[in-house]
């Protein structure tokens, strides 16, 4: 069984702490909670210099400690502060820096209300899971034989047939009803190929619609969507070596996530607002009257700050936007004032709860948003930010990659 390290404060008081259990067991982990005693508490507060008003705060520290020091033992680490505490937000990304620069412990951090429920974890205690069980496999450099990725997201379906270690076929499409969509991504990616369904040897899938597709295609591997699209994303890239940052802006969340060795060991996702992600520039090219595909070389024409788009709400940042045009904003700046405004949002929200390693891989079907690309590597102060071919299609390319590993049906 997989042993999850809950380093926390208040999740008692709140009522939320079965609800993590729960969510652990779920994916067969059991949460566990480092040893520590009064003495050893006061001593690893000292040594970890963070001057906290908190009890609960010092007793998580002295928990960071025995874990960093071999007192206790774990597989991987789960972080969680309550989001009102101002102090818990600090702490909480200092000890997962902590535990990052000490272990080689996989780490998640979360911040919760009283009315987390185990659903919102699911992912994230799956993901802790599988990069603990499948080590091996995430760490596959290579696709063998022929093998079909299917993504089903929350607003595209995303579908690639793989033959030793090449694409030969793709399906990109929106995501209407869950089955009919993956079917229809199948056909098109096996389109203007030899191949038909029973020649495939492998299926994986991925996304949010993995157990439903899972299921009526009886697939080889159903896994998460966090080490999938790491795992994509590094392939596609060229980057399984050494150290880099995934950057997924989705249409509905997003997702960060850090790897090294093609094996994901911090990862950050969701966000406040829809005006954080894709969702927000779907609806600012509609507004501004242009194609979604146009919206990213429009920004690239335009001034940021030329029109300022200060909402974390989508429908604020929507406010803002109309009130720029009316004001004599041209078309190119308020687009490159929407990119921006996603840019910064998912900087503040997410990027800064990790350590960016460079290169930055940006995927998904928002990193083909030329602006957006741009407007990231700005902020970033200039990091690279790449963007591989195919980098719609990353989770499944990740998912046909990894089920390869697992043997062929042949």
């Amino acid at each position: 069984m997989v042993k999850i390290a809950q380093l926390s404060c208040g999740t008692e008081y709140s009522g939320i702490q079965k609800e993590i259990e729960k969510a652990a067991a779920t994916f067969g982990a059991e949460i566990v909670i480092p040893e520590t005693d009064l003495d050893y508490i006061n001593e690893a507060y000292e040594k970890f210099g963070f001057r906290a008003a908190s009890s609960g705060i010092r007793l998580m520290i002295a928990r960071a400690m025995s874990l960093v020091e071999g007192k206790s033992e774990a597989d991987a680490v789960f972080i969680a502060t309550c989001f009102r505490c101002a102090e818990g937000a600090l702490v909480r990304n200092e000890i997962r820096r902590f535990i990052q620069n000490n272990t080689n412990l996989p780490v998640v951090t979360y911040s919760f209300t009283e009315r987390t429920k185990a659903d919102e974890l699911f992912i994230r205690m799956e993901a802790l899971s599988t990069i603990v069980a499948r080590k091996s496999l995430l760490a596959r450099e290579k696709q063998e034989g022929l093998t079909l990725g299917i993504d089903s997201g929350s607003t595209t379906t995303k579908v690639v047939l793989m033959e030793n270690n090449k694409i030969i076929g793709t399906g990109w499409l929106p995501t209407t009803d869950v089955i009919a969509s993956a079917q229809e991504g199948i056909d098109n990616a096996l389109e203007n190929t030899e191949y038909k369904m029973d020649d495939i040897e492998g299926i994986g899938v991925t996304g949010y619609g993995r157990l439903t597709i899972g299921k009526h295609l009886k697939a080889d591997l159903i896994q998460e969507e966090l080490s999938v699209n790491s795992k994509g994303a590094v392939f596609l890239a060229g980057h399984q070596k050494g150290e880099a940052t995934v950057l997924d802006i989705g249409g509905m969340d997003n997702k960060v996530i850090t790897v090294n060795d093609g094996i994901p060991d911090n990862f950050t996702m969701g966000g406040i607002c829809a005006g954080a992600s894709g969702r927000f520039l779907e609806i600012t090219s509609r507004r501004l009257g242009v194609d979604i595909t146009e919206l990213g070389p429009l920004a690239l024409e335009g001034n940021y700050k030329n029109a300022l788009l200060n909402s974390y709400c989508i429908v604020f940042g929507i406010q803002d936007l109309v009130t720029s045009l009316a004001a004599g904003c041209t078309k190119a700046d308020v687009a490159a004032a929407a990119c921006f405004s996603v840019a910064e949002q998912v900087y503040e929200q997410q990027l800064q709860e990790i350590d960016v390693r460079a290169p930055v891989i940006q995927v998904g079907g928002t990193s083909l948003i030329d602006g957006l690309v741009h407007a990231v590597g700005t902020i970033l102060g200039g990091m690279e930010v790449i963007v591989p071919e195919n980098s719609q299609h990353i989770g499944a390319v990740g998912a046909a990659l990894l089920v390869s590993g697992l043997g062929t049906k042949k």
